[in-house]
């Protein structure tokens, strides 16, 4: 931990201390809590949501909720939460994040603060890694929260939005952090209100919490629609990278995943591909495939980076080995990959929507996690999401045995002494889980393993359906199983093994499926499904089984945990060992290294050269390991440099996306407060009123002659908005006065938008209205992102002329978001005022919403204040008698007196200059904005 950390963390025995006392007074509520029927247990729910409306907090409530969930729990699940689990249950109300180790119970404390947290109706989300854990911790502390009277619900990836809703609508919803953030980006991209599944952000607990907020927060949550096709200039590209040389055609830092290609390098290619110059491309997307097809050639590999399942190209989690289903690389590497390996090309996605997990999560109003590793990114959950981190106690002392890392010279024989390890360990019984950093390693080392005979499980991207149950079997007698980084976490590993798992296990030896429905397609009773004393015989023969077994693996020293490779993070490497040594079980770990793996190889510096030299020319066989204090310094100094190198990648993610934040946050309220009944209609003289100032004062300024006004392009415009000539600026009696011709114009196209209300009906209008302004606010915000994106790939060369990149980002992006706003209203006037009607309807009907193939609409851009508008220019504006000529329409009667903005001492608006940002927050000018009348 560094200084900062421990600086922070100075409270923490305070803080421990107040959690005991609280523990104190929870234990001593449990006799009365015992005492109470089902019934009246089930009651207290009640009372406690009576008493919270009353005005008690959640802290009064804390002692007797927590005491009343813990009764539950043991009349339901039979388990009791631990004193310490207490303790963590306090720590996540508080909104920390509860670092507790491997088998300490973090599924059961997360029932006692999402309890707490639903008293006042507010929703609770529970975040897990994967769906399997998402469903299984619903069903298994889901009868603790029915059982108190409370509903929850799960979100599974696939699932349905009619079916997403009532999971939301309940207590407690468990689902995956990404399909929280989908649904999330999903409900702005909605045209009607009840389509949107969410209901608001109040509090959740985030499981495993290092590894969603940590890990996978480099990369986005992304919504894309189908994009341009361009197959075959991937497949172009392609075809010419494997005759490239490096060090000759180009250049690459794998530790930083950076390549290009030299002088040299791009003439041979163009040549090669027949192109005079990549970099002339006025689009920039030349150059960009030849960027992706450099990486994906070179920098990305097989069973590494990705897998090919079927002719499709699958990303793999570097961290957890498991497949990213559904999940693409941007900026055309995913098609430069399938290109490289001679699948199918799919077309390129346009970015519908898009939001960084760190900036979903700070949505909620409370936040907290669990995990066993999190002490070594304290500073990074401060820093990012205000979460400090505190260490629970373990319920029993941790007696497991970390073993000093031997490292030998290659990688041939450190795989060889793993191999021989296993064999001994296997050979005397006791169970081993080894972990690997790539699929390519575990399938080397199953070979090794074969060869010796050993039976084996391999946990990897390949069959991670299987993962929970091969994990929960890890510590059965002589078991050996290799995972892919660790693969399975939230899964207990119990010396002896899951009696529940070797149940169904034993179900199917039997010939019975545990898992088959009640009733076949035919609808009578299903054969193959078991009889419940069929259930019960084999879980009692299970639970006698793992009993027999747990004493022999004791005996043999408890499960043997194997590294075979130091992952780049510190924190991957304790969730490894972590798996061993759970609630007081013996247990070792042990790691093996090689001087040629790649944390060695790209960050070791020179103190790894010269310890393979030396182990060279003393001739030192590659079967004899060495234990020396500066391999253990560089492994050291080499993750630290590399989670600092993840760090600072994250940071600048958020970075760019705090820029995209601001206006992503307006716009979905803005989009919202359409969604629920704002009146785009009766707005719509406001929005005429702005769009004729603007036109007006570009081209009929006060300070020319009208001889200098530019009239055709006033007409150019009237003409535009309505498709009709009916205005000439000509034909006017304006009398040099602006005001005349903006009061003309203004009243023209109004009395065109009231033709159509009045033929369409107001109840019609409004709803058409509204369709009409959301689809135009999705269409600009598409764009907008399309544009971001390209900005974005570029802007890192504004370094060269000594510019800050970010800062130049954040000044563009402004500068497209003001083009956006601009722009926005003209082509909803535009649409409405060009309406032809057809047939005069007698009911409102939203116009039919847009779908992709995926079911996914666009998303949208544009501030709340932006979007709102003055409110006064409408309401200033008489009609004029030229205007009713030239439109040819009789003249409306002026309104008695003009709207006005009075101002007073208390107003904020008092004491603003005309040209200093109006108050409204809406980023106009005030002259511009509230003060127009002043």
């Amino acid at each position: 931990m560094g200084f900062l950390s421990k600086l922070l963390t100075l409270g923490e025995g305070k803080q421990l201390k107040r959690y005991e006392a609280a523990v104190q007074k929870i234990n001593a509520l449990e006799p009365s809590m015992q005492a109470l029927s089902d019934e009246e247990l089930a009651a207290k729910t009640v009372e406690f949501r009576e008493r919270h409306a009353a005005g008690e907090s959640l802290d009064d409530l804390l002692p007797e909720a927590f005491a009343a969930v813990r009764e539950a729990s043991v009349r339901t699940t039979g388990l009791r939460h631990f004193d310490v689990q207490l303790i963590g249950g306090m720590a996540l109300h508080e909104g920390q994040i509860a670092e507790m180790k491997t088998g300490e119970g973090k599924t059961l404390v997360s029932t006692l603060a999402g309890y707490l947290n639903a008293i006042p109706g507010d929703n609770v989300h529970i975040v897990t890694v994967n769906d399997y854990l998402a469903r299984r911790d619903c069903e298994w502390m889901g009868q603790i929260y029915r059982f108190l009277g409370m509903r929850t619900g799960l979100i599974q990836n696939g699932m349905r939005p009619a079916d997403k809703i009532p999971a939301y609508q309940a207590d407690v919803t468990y689902g995956t952090n990404s399909e929280f953030g989908f649904d999330y980006l999903r409900d702005n991209m909605v045209t009607r209100a009840g389509a949107r599944v969410q209901r608001g952000h109040s509090f959740a607990i985030v499981d495993e919490v290092d590894s969603i907020l940590i890990d996978e927060a480099r990369t986005p949550l992304i919504i894309s629609g189908a994009g341009t096709q361009a197959a075959e200039t991937y497949n172009k590209f392609a075809r010419v990278m494997p005759g490239l040389t490096e060090g000759v055609d180009f250049e690459k830092d794998e530790a930083k995943k950076t390549i290009n290609a030299t002088e040299s390098g791009l003439e041979r290619i163009e040549a090669m591909l027949g192109i005079d110059d990549i970099y002339a491309d006025p689009s920039g997307q030349l150059a960009n495939h030849l960027q992706q097809a450099l990486k994906a050639q070179f920098l990305f590999h097989r069973d590494i980076d990705y897998v090919v399942v079927d002719g499709e190209v699958k990303i793999v989690d570097e961290f957890t080995g498991r497949i990213m289903e559904g999940r693409r690389w941007s900026e055309g590497l995913h098609q430069a990959v399938e290109a490289k390996e001679h699948v199918l090309v799919r077309e390129e996605n346009q970015t519908l929507a898009t939001i960084t997990l760190q900036n979903y999560f700070r949505l909620y109003d409370k936040l907290s996690g669990m995990t066993g590793t999190a002490m070594t990114e304290d500073a990074e959950f401060r820093q990012i999401y205000n979460l400090p981190v505190m260490a629970i106690p373990p319920n029993k002392p941790v007696i497991r045995v970390d073993e000093n890392d031997l490292v030998y010279r290659t990688v041939d024989a450190k795989f060889n002494a793993v191999a021989d390890d296993v064999a001994a360990r296997h050979a005397a019984g006791q169970p081993c889980l080894i972990g690997t950093v790539s699929i390519e390693n575990s399938e080397r080392l199953s070979r090794l393993l074969d060869k010796r005979g050993i039976r084996h499980e391999t946990l990897n991207a390949k069959n991670h359906e299987r993962e929970a149950h091969i994990v929960a079997q890890a510590g059965r007698l002589g078991a050996v199983t290799i995972a892919t980084n660790m693969a399975g976490r939230g899964t207990d590993i119990r010396l002896g093994g899951d009696p529940d798992v070797l149940a169904e296990d034993l179900l199917r030896a039997r010939g019975l499926d545990p898992d088959a429905p009640e009733l076949d397609e035919e609808g009578n009773p299903h054969a193959d499904r078991p009889t419940d004393e069929q259930r019960e015989r084999a879980l009692a023969d299970a639970r006698a089984t793992c009993a027999a077994e747990q004493e022999q693996v004791l005996e043999a020293g408890g499960l043997c945990v194997i590294g075979t490779e130091r992952h780049e993070s510190r924190r991957i490497d304790n969730q490894l060992r972590g798996r061993s040594g759970r609630q007081g079980d013996p247990g070792t770990t042990q790691f093996y290294l090689s001087l040629e793996d790649d944390l060695m190889r790209l960050f070791g510096g020179s103190r790894m050269d010269s310890i393979s030299n030396m182990m060279k020319k003393t001739d030192m066989p590659d079967d004899m390991p060495i234990q020396a204090s500066m391999v253990s310094k560089s492994i050291e100094s080499a993750q630290r440099q590399v989670e600092s190198m993840h760090f600072a990648a994250r940071k600048n993610v958020l970075e760019y996306d705090d820029v995209m934040n601001l206006q992503r946050k307006a716009i979905y309220e803005e989009r919202n407060a359409i969604l629920d009944g704002k009146d785009m209609a009766g707005r719509t003289p406001e929005i005429i009123g702005d769009a004729v100032d603007e036109v007006v004062g570009e081209n009929c300024p006060a300070n020319l002659p009208s001889d200098d006004w530019d009239a055709k392009a006033v007409d150019m415009w009237a003409a535009n908005m309505t498709g009709t000539s009916g205005f000439s600026l000509s034909a006017l009696d304006h009398g040099d006065d602006p005001q005349e011709v903006d009061g003309a114009l203004a009243s023209y196209l109004e009395a065109i938008y009231d033709e159509k209300a009045a033929t369409l009906g107001h109840a019609m209008m409004e709803s058409l209205a509204a369709q009409v302004m959301l689809r135009i606010i999705d269409t600009k915000w598409m764009q907008h992102l399309q544009e971001m994106d390209y900005l974005k790939t570029g802007i890192g060369l504004r370094a060269f002329g000594q510019r800050d990149p970010l800062v130049e980002y954040k000044n563009e992006a402004y500068a497209a978001f003001e083009r956006l706003t601009a722009s926005m209203y003209d082509d909803y006037l535009r649409t409405l005022l060009r309406l032809q009607i057809a047939v005069k309807a007698d009911a409102p009907a939203p116009l039919p919403e847009q779908h992709d193939p995926l079911e996914r609409k666009m998303s949208y851009s544009s501030p709340e204040e932006a979007l709102s508008g003055s409110g006064t220019a409408a309401a200033r504006r008489a009609a004029h008698p030229a205007a009713a000529a030239a439109a040819g329409a009789p003249p409306k009667p002026a309104p008695a007196k003009p709207a006005t903005y009075e101002k007073d001492k208390d107003d904020p608006f008092a004491n603003v200059g005309r040209n200093d940002p109006c108050p409204c927050g809406s980023g106009l000018k005030y002259k511009k904005c509230h003060g127009r009348e002043s």
